[in-house]
């Protein structure tokens, strides 16, 4: 039995958030240490920290970024919305692998025709290829 015939949700880990928000106060800290009473370090230091508050308040709000049953996909779409795509709409299912500096990075990218929709692993807590594998699987069921 298909295990997306249930639905299959790929979610944020909840230590993401947690790290950004860690990484949002070390950059006030920093902020304040090293402004040294320049106005302009201690403003760029509190912007960069808000950046990052507010990219972990969208996984907390939104941790499903891709989640699939039997009648399509559903998409993070902008913040925190959410976007259907029915299987017949979905044209392509694939990961791009690129190696630059001695690492390689893996997204998997959903082709939806007028709409392309990427998702890295910190995205889905898992690898791309193995998401791949099973939209690739459950598509071919429904």
């Amino acid at each position: 039995m298909n295990e997306i015939s249930s639905g299959r949700q790929w979610r944020v880990s909840a230590n993401l958030p947690v790290a950004k928000l860690a990484g949002a106060v070390l950059l006030v800290a920093l902020g304040l240490l090293f402004a040294d009473g320049d106005a302009v370090r201690l403003v760029l230091a509190v912007l960069a920290a808000a950046i990052l508050a507010g990219w972990a308040v969208r996984d907390l709000v939104a941790p499903v970024r891709l989640a699939a049953d039997p009648t399509g996909l559903t998409v993070i779409h902008g913040f925190a919305g959410r976007r259907k795509l029915p299987w017949p709409t979905v044209e392509a299912i694939s990961v791009d692998r690129r190696q630059r500096l001695g690492l390689t990075s893996e997204v998997l990218e959903i082709d939806a025709g007028e709409s392309l929709h990427l998702f890295g692993r910190y995205d889905l807590g898992a690898t791309p290829e193995e998401v791949a594998a099973e939209l690739r699987a459950a598509r071919r069921y429904s």
